[in-house]
């Protein structure tokens, strides 16, 4: 397999929308939880109206030969005083299974450090699906040098 990297554009959201759902489900599957809503058609239009306004940016894996992306990760600009300045967030990084341990993820990550460089972003932080589940996505990510700061990701939802 001779793997490439693309920016993705809006027109790419229906794949972009699929590999979130299997994302999801591959998480709600593994925790035995249903922690996520997912609706095609609204994440697909979510993904197409950030992108085209620049606030999501999206970075595919694909095959030269084939072509179809199989896998992807997402990166929108954060601020925070204490990160001192703005930084990258990666709120999804997805591989489909008959591609993981080949280098897809590194090179994913590798493309959104290349981008934050450019954007003069600070750091990249990323928040793990639930651990001990994924005790390998932990290792995956510090082995490509991130390392872990402090607390847990916490939400409340809002009427």
């Amino acid at each position: 397999m001779q793997l490439r990297i693309d920016h993705a554009q809006p027109d790419d959201a229906p794949v972009i929308a699929q590999m979130v759902g299997e994302l999801l489900r591959e998480i709600m599957a593994a925790i035995g939880t249903q922690v996520f809503g997912f609706h095609q058609e609204e994440t697909e239009a979510r993904a197409r109206s950030w992108m085209m306004d620049g606030k999501y940016r999206v970075v595919l894996a694909r095959d030269v030969d084939q072509g179809e992306p199989f896998g992807f990760l997402a990166l929108y600009e954060s601020f925070a005083l204490y990160a001192e300045g703005s930084f990258g967030t990666i709120p999804e990084l997805f591989v489909r299974p008959a591609y993981r341990s080949n280098g897809v993820g590194a090179a994913l990550l590798l493309e959104a450090k290349r981008m934050g460089q450019a954007k003069g972003w600070r750091r990249l932080e990323v928040t793990t699906p639930p651990l001990p589940q994924f005790d390998r996505t932990l290792a995956f990510y510090q082995q490509q040098g991130f390392s872990i700061s402090v607390g847990r990701k916490l939400k409340v939802e809002l009427p």
